[in-house]
Parts: C-alpha cells; structure tokens; sequence
C-alpha cells in the first residue's frame, strides 16, 4: 500500500474539473476500464487506455489491492476483486427498489407481472419483481439467475453487442434448452437477436418455461445493462395484447431512465 506521503500528495493535487478528488476519480476510472476489458488487465493495458503514466496506475493499483476491490493475478494482470461483489449486490437491490414504482405501473397498465433484470457476467438476475393481479399469474423470486438465451430480458440486453461477443458469451454458458422452443443454436440466437433490433422489443415465447410468454425492453442509459419486461400465460399476452403492451413499456423504460439520470446528478451535485 502506497505511504501515507504518497496518497496526501495524490489527493492534494490540483482537483480535477468536476471538483472531486483526482486520485479517487482516477481509480473509480480504472476499475471501469477494467470491466470494460472484461475484468482482467495489465498495467500496460491501463496505461494506454487511459493515458495515465505507469507509475501512477501501479500507485492506485497497488492500494485498489490492498483494499480488496482488485487482486493480482499469478501471470502478474490485475482482476476485479472480490469486494467489488458486495457492492454491486447492494447496487443491484437499490436498482430494484427504484424501479418498483415504475413495475407496478406495469401492472397497473398491462394487467401482467412485471420484472427488472440485469445483465451480471454471462447470466441474467432478476432485482425487482411486481406480480399481476389475476390469479393466474407468473412469478420469479427476485435473485434469480437464469442464462440469456432462452429469455426475452437476454435477448434485450445482447440485442446491441456484437455477434462476437455474443458467441463467446453462448461458448461459456452453453445452451441448454429449458423447453422444446428454447433457441439452442449460436446462430438461431443471433437471428432472434437482428429481430429485436428491428423491432424494438423483444420475445420470450415458450422458450423458458412452456405457456408463457415474455415482453422485453432494454432501459436506456441505465447506469448499468438493465431490461423491464411483462410476463403472463400465453392465452394472455397474444399478439394482439403484444401490439397494446409494447409502446407501455418502452414509454415506462424511458420513463426509469430519466429517473435514473436525475437521480444520479443529484447524488453528483450533493
């Protein structure tokens, strides 16, 4: 860990535009070049990607470390550490709980269950949930991890990443089929995902669980890969009720984004 001498004057520096403090921002900046890297880099890598010189990078590296948000691996690369897991699940709750008022409207509107999910590694998890109010009603228990290929909220948040990514992402989860709909193939998922492209939504059809099916929208801008979607029994969500529901949610989606984005700049301007 750097010396109490090496952080003050870090920390002291000229403070950078925003008015915060340089050395934190530009620790927070790694960690998030880090997770764009896909959560292992080398000091080289930092370097170049950020324009910072070695010596500082090894300087906050080095106390990212000993405060457990980064460890360093056997071939000398640095990876997100364990910590950073407790954070993003407190993260992922507080989402949840800023978008129940917007899922119950849903519900309100659509007369089905509605859910948030996000993308966490290569699986879905879902962090809010409120059900319909018909007795026959779908239900997902918040926490949940499912693998994207065979729901609408995977299909939604891979809908815009490229078709090599795309793949690797299917080439470590595999793709098990949970019925006998579920698309099962590299190339049938990426045909499903150009069709949410150009429609704007997409369709979880009998491919999770069979009788149901599954209305989804990516939010935009949310602050990390997050999707909204309706589920109910296939008799309900027809593709006639597919027509009425579609613009609800993607107007409640833009509706959660602007929440987001407002909320944000007030904890940035407190």
């Amino acid at each position: 860990m750097p010396s109490s001498s090496a952080s003050t004057t870090d920390a002291t520096k000229s403070a950078p535009a925003s008015g915060g403090v340089q050395s934190l921002e530009r620790a927070f900046d790694l960690l998030e070049r880090m997770a764009d890297a896909g959560g292992e880099v080398g000091l080289s890598e930092l370097s170049a990607s950020s324009g910072l010189p070695l010596p500082t990078i090894h300087r906050l590296m080095r106390t990212l470390v000993a405060c457990g948000y980064v460890r360093q691996q056997a071939n000398r690369r640095y990876a997100l550490g364990p910590r950073l897991i407790r954070l993003g699940e407190s993260a992922s709750r507080l989402l949840g709980t800023w978008a129940r008022p917007y899922l119950a409207r849903l519900v309100e509107e659509t007369g089905e269950t509605a859910n948030m999910a996000l993308l966490d590694g290569d699986e879905i998890v879902y962090v809010a949930q409120v059900p319909s109010k018909h007795s026959m009603r779908m239900f997902t228990e918040v926490g949940r991890r499912v693998l994207p290929h065979s729901t609408g909220v995977g299909k939604a948040l891979l809908a815009h990443t490229s078709p090599e990514e795309v793949r690797a992402l299917l080439s470590r989860t595999g793709m098990p089929a949970a019925t006998e709909k579920t698309i099962t193939t590299p190339d049938g998922f990426l045909d499903a995902l150009e069709l949410v492209r150009r429609a704007g939504y997409a369709v979880d059809d009998n491919e999770q669980e069979i009788g149901v099916r599954c209305l989804a929208v990516p939010v935009p801008n949310s602050p990390t890969a997050a999707a909204i979607s309706i589920s109910g029994p296939a008799g309900r969500v027809t593709e006639e009720a597919t027509e009425r529901i579609v613009p609800v949610l993607q107007e409640v989606a833009r509706d959660l984004s602007e929440a987001l984005a407002n909320t944000a700049q007030a904890q940035a301007h407190a």
